[in-house]
Parts: structure tokens; C-alpha cells; sequence
């Protein structure tokens, strides 16, 4: 549209009459949005695309013209590629990067020592720790850094990680909202608010009522939220955790093995505390248990009964227990190339009628047909006392098996087993688990001093972990979470037609009309409940710049300290608890601990409340109002 177009355009009341109907409609799609979502009748992914395609078509059919130009279809797209998003999504790679390598094996373990035979009191020092760093570092990074932790914590405590990774994401906010430095939020109101009035902000200059009120918060938190939330598990881990069902399996101790020279102590040997030795084959003779004064030799064949998740542990350490290449059935045939840095377990069932029935795994030819190895054999009747090789396997007998993603995905083509598809999941590189850590902790320490943007330091994170062998491109793929990519993407896109149709605005402006004459109290406690729920829609420093000005012509007007509404705005902006949308921690935890939308709203508007009317209370107490 040329300049002379659009300084008529804006001289006719054709312009304003399509901001009207243009705002009417941003607010009906808005309140849609959030009802379906959390109605959930529709995937998160249909509904986020739907709110976009109608702000698209809204904008199309009624044109808006703002300072900076007419709106774009493409204006509703920029939030797929906000900072804020990639952000987020990155973070998850170096998460994904940190699980398939195990890189945090060591501090989750001796935090697992520790509340091992507790309740769940036991993770309250641990939240309590997060919401003290919280206050000091950057809130994403110390999620990140703290949610394999507290998922292993809950997962042998026999939790759901529901139950814990939603208040980790909330024990963080409320820590952030304590000093300046806590949240960036804090930091760009108390910038704005110095350069438009003056109003100068300490390191802890808030610090007292944050303090009250995160402690209040801190409560709920603790004690009410775990309550609220229901223990949710995807289908594989459901089926996984239904028994703590025990393979035959057999370790072959050869030259250089970490096994050699290992003796029993009390009839067991200390380096296989979580299996179950059977007997040892040595030149071809059986020694059963009792096991005394027995050491590990080369050329022993060792007969354990394990879980999978031991003998999967076997394979994953730096010096493997467990080497495929020298499985029971590869004996006497060629060694499939199954590769350690890519190695995949899944367990198939020998079907009725196949043809591996009654034969052993060594004359059933299974492995040079599939390139898998089978590493154990769990027999549901019965466990025999007998090395791999001489089982005779029958209709129903589960079998462990170990190979590439692409020749554990053929096994569905196969008749003579059939795939339990849930059941597949790729071995951790252990190996690489010292460069996952350093990687992980430059990240961090980056992003929490601020030297470096958090955005750059993620960015450069996801690629460090993909180029050293922490994780290939599918692994880096498969952490995504689609549902996060389009709830950014849709509410900011959502925040674009506000911004542009003076939505955001109108509401503020409404407000201050409406409490016109009413005492400084009840003004300070709306502008608390107005800003709080426009938080969890719009970013919480978009709400924040948006509102910055309001509050500070408001206290003006009033003749009050502008300091008391300036931080109310602060901790407003930061009680962004009701929607996963609200904040970046939130969408963190949503795909972990398979939160729905609806779970926020019911465990995060409580929160969200009883902060209101605690601030409520206090505020006018304390700024003596």
C-alpha cells in the first residue's frame, strides 16, 4: 500500500471499524482456544495450527494497519522461530543429550541413595534448593538441570514424574521472583521503570514481600500441589513397570574382561549386586551355589537372572559386562555389526507355530537371519538352571534382543517372533557421558552469569552434543515436542493480533477507567489480578513492558509511591502458573512429566490465586497504603 493509500486509508473510518471487528474476534479466538484446550477433545497441535489459520484469515478479511505498517500473514508465523522458542527446544535436545548418555548417572544416584526407603518428604529439600538457586540464576537452566534428577528421584520412590517435575517448574518461578536478577521479567520492568520515572531497584530491594509470598506460594507447592496432580506414564512405561519380570542371560568372560579376577563374597560377586548369578561354566563343568572362594577366570561362562534394566545397564557402562558380539547365540557364526554407540534392546515373543521352536538359539539361525543378537531369554512358566545354549525354546518364551534401530524395526516383518513395539529402546552412550556433562555445564554456567545470551549458549549446546557423538540427528529430532513448538507458536501469534488490534491495551485502559475513585488498595490488587491473567496468555514480559507504563501513570495519579505498583506488576508478570504457555520452565516439564493442558489449569490456578490474595493482604501493609 503506498504512503498516500495508507494516509487515506487511515482518514476513513474504515480503518477503525476493522480494528473492531478484527479485536472482537481476536478476543472470540482467543477464549476459544483456551477452552478447547482445555477441553482436550482435540490434540493441542490441531487447535494451536486452528488459532493461527483464523488470526491468518481474521486479518485477511478485516485489515489492520498499525504505525509499522498493515498486519501479515506471515506477522502470525514469526513466533516459530522466537528465541524464546528455540530456546525451550534446544534445551530439550541437551536434555535428550544428558539421558542417552547418562551423564547425570552419578549425582542422581547418591541423591537416589539418599531418599531411598523415604516418602516423598524427601524431595522437599531438593525443590527447596531449586527455588534458592532460582533466585540467583536464570530459572531455565536450573530446571533443566535438576529434572532427570528429580524423574530418577520419583521413579524409585515407584512416582509418576507428575508428581514432582510440575512443582520443580513452579518452586523455580516463585525462587525467581524474589530479587532483581531472579527472572529477566524483573530486570526489564525495573529498567523501564528507572528510565521513565526514576524509580531505582536494589538486588533485593523487593526481596522481603517475594520472600512472604514465595514462602506462602512454597507451601501449596510442596505439601498440596503432589496431591492434585495425577501419576501419568506413557503406554511403554505402564507396560514396563507392570513386573519386575527376570531374563536368562550369560556373560562371557574372555581376556581382559572386567569380570577376571573377580572372587564371590558371601556366595555372591560384588561387581553383579543387581543380578542373580545361577552357576559358572568352566571347561565345561558347572559350578553351582553356593559360590564360595570362587574367582572369576578367562574362558568362564557366567548364568545370570536379571531384569532387563540391569542387563541393559551391563551393555550401557564404559567397560561393558556385556558384549553382543560375544552373545550365546553368535557362537560358531558371524557376529553381526551391532554398534555400541547405537545399540537398541527390544523384547519379541517366540510366536505359536514358529519355526524356532524346540531348537536352541544357536540352531535356530536367528541371528544370522536378523542381525540381532539375543541377549536373554525370560520363560514365564519356569526359570531354568542352564546356560543359554541349552535352552530349547517354546511358544511364549520372551526374548531380549540387541541391534540397530533398522533391524530391531524388521523384526515386525518376521513370523517366527512377533516385535512388542513398546518395548524398544536404545542403550546410553556411557561413553560419552564426560562430554555430555561438560557440554551441559558450559551451558549452564553461561546462561545463569549472563555472559552469554541463553539463546546463543542453547543453540550452541544442541549442536556441540549432536557434532561430539552425544546424540545423532533422529535422537536430537525425536526429543521435539510438537505440542511445545505449536502452543509458542500460536500464542504468540496470538499476542501479535492483540498487540496490533490494541486488545492488550484496551483491557488496561477499561481498567483504569472502571477504578476510577476506588482507594489505592483495591487498585493495586486488581492491577495484581488483570496483569496475573494476561501473563499466562501473552509472554510474561510482554505482559510486563505492556503494563509498565499503566502502573506508574497510575500510582502518579494517585499521588502513592510508584515503587509499590511497579512491583506489583513484577510479581504479577511472574504468576504464570495457570497455562504450560505461561513460561518457559512450564513447557520444559510438560512433555517429561506428560502433563496435559488441563493439568495447569487445575493444579496452576490455585497457585496463581492464593498469591494474589496473599499480595493482596501484605502489600498495603507494607507500602502503607
Amino acid at each position: 500500500m503506498k504512503t498516500g493509500g495508507l494516509l487515506a486509508y487511515f482518514k476513513t473510518g474504515e480503518c477503525m471499524q476493522s480494528i473492531d471487528i478484527a479485536m472482537a474476534l481476536t478476543f472470540l479466538v482467543l477464549a476459544t482456544t483456551v477452552v478447547l484446550y482445555a477441553w482436550e477433545r482435540f490434540s493441542i497441535e490441531t487447535i494451536a495450527l486452528g488459532s493461527v489459520v483464523a488470526f491468518i484469515v481474521i486479518f485477511t478479511l478485516f485489515p489492520v494497519v498499525t504505525s509499522d505498517g498493515p498486519i501479515e500473514p506471515g506477522d502470525f508465523l514469526v513466533g516459530f522461530s522466537n528465541p524464546a522458542l528455540i530456546t525451550v527446544i534446544c534445551l530439550l535436545i541437551i536434555g535428550q543429550g544428558l539421558f542417552q548418555t547418562d551423564a547425570l548417572e552419578g549425582p542422581a544416584k547418591a541423591i537416589v541413595r539418599w531418599t531411598r526407603g523415604k516418602s516423598a518428604v524427601a524431595t522437599i529439600p531438593i525443590l527447596l534448593t531449586v527455588g534458592v538457586l532460582s533466585a540467583f540464576l536464570n530459572n531455565t537452566p536450573v530446571v533443566v538441570m535438576f529434572l532427570p534428577i528429580l524423574s530418577a528421584v520419583a521413579a524409585t520412590m515407584g512416582q509418576s514424574a507428575s508428581r514432582v517435575l510440575m512443582p520443580l517448574s513452579f518452586i523455580a518461578i516463585l525462587g525467581g521472583m524474589t530479587t532483581l536478577i531472579g527472572s529477566s521479567t524483573n530486570l526489564l520492568v525495573a529498567n523501564y521503570a528507572e528510565q521513565s520515572s526514576g524509580l531505582q531497584f536494589d538486588f533485593f530491594t523487593f526481596t522481603p514481600l517475594g520472600l512472604i509470598l514465595a514462602g506462602v506460594g512454597s507451601l501449596y507447592v510442596l505439601f498440596v500441589l503432589p496431591k492434585l496432580l495425577k501419576p501419568r506414564k506413557t503406554m511403554a512405561e505402564e507396560m514396563q513397570g507392570q513386573s519386575g519380570k527376570q531374563f536368562i542371560a550369560q556373560i562371557h568372560v574372555g581376556y581382559g574382561h572386567p569380570l577376571v579376577g573377580i572372587e564371590s563374597v558371601s556366595g555372591m560377586f560384588p561387581a553383579l549386586k543387581d543380578m542373580t548369578v545361577r552357576l559358572v561354566q568352566r571347561n565345561g563343568k558347572p559350578i553351582l551355589p553356593p559360590f564360595e572362594n570362587v574367582a572369576l577366570r578367562p574362558g568362564d561362562t557366567v548364568i545370570v537372572a536379571a531384569t532387563r534394566a540391569a542387563l541393559a545397564n551391563a551393555l550401557a557402562r564404559r567397560q561393558p559386562i556385556m558384549d553382543p558380539e560375544a552373545g550365546p547365540s553368535s557362537e560358531g557364526q558371524d557376529t553381526p555389526n551391532v554398534d555400541a554407540n547405537s545399540m537398541t534392546l527390544a523384547e519379541v515373543v517366540v510366536a505359536p507355530a514358529s519355526r524356532l521352536m524346540g531348537r536352541t538359539l544357536m540352531q535356530s539361525g536367528f541371528q544370522s537371519e536378523t542381525d540381532c543378537v539375543v541377549m536373554g531369554i525370560q520363560r514365564r512358566s519356569r526359570m531354568p538352571r542352564m546356560a543359554m545354549n541349552d535352552i530349547r525354546l517354546e511358544a511364549g518364551d520372551v526374548l531380549l534382543v540387541a541391534g540397530g534401530e533398522k533391524d530391531i524395526a524388521r523384526l515386525r516383518g518376521n513370523r517366527d517372533v512377533l516385535l512388542l513395539d513398546w518395548s524398544a529402546a536404545e542403550v546410553p552412550r556411557r561413553r560419552h557421558a564426560p562430554k555430555a556433562l561438560g557440554i551441559f555445564g558450559a551451558v549452564v554456567l553461561l546462561a545463569a552469569t549472563g555472559l552469554v545470551p541463553i539463546v546463543a549458549t542453547a543453540v550452541a549446546g544442541t549442536f556441540a552434543m549432536i557434532a561430539t557423538g552425544c546424540l545423532n540427528t533422529r535422537q536430537a529430532l525425536r526429543a521435539i515436542d510438537s505440542r511445545i513448538f505449536m502452543l509458542v507458536g500460536a500464542s504468540l501469534a496470538g499476542a501479535v493480533a492483540l498487540e496490533a488490534t490494541g486488545g492488550a491495551s484496551a483491557v488496561a485502559s477499561s481498567m483504569v477507567t472502571a477504578l476510577d475513585g476506588q482507594p489505592p488498595a483495591v487498585i493495586l490488587s486488581v492491577l495484581y489480578l488483570v496483569v496475573m491473567i494476561l501473563t499466562n496468555f501473552l509472554s510474561n514480559n510482554a505482559a510486563a513492558v505492556l503494563f509498565t507504563p499503566i502502573a506508574i501513570n497510575m500510582a502518579n495519579q494517585l499521588g502513592q509511591p510508584p515503587e509499590a505498583f511497579v512491583v506489583c506488576l513484577i510479581f504479577a508478570a511472574n504468576s504464570s502458573f495457570a497455562t504450560p504457555i505461561g513460561y518457559q520452565t512450564n513447557l520444559i516439564v510438560m512433555g517429561p512429566g506428560h502433563y496435559r493442558f488441563s493439568d495447569f489449569i487445575r493444579a496452576g490456578v490455585p497457585l496463581a490465586l492464593i498469591l494474589w490474595l496473599t499480595f493482596t493482604l501484605v502489600a498495603p501493609w507494607y507500602y502503607g497504603l
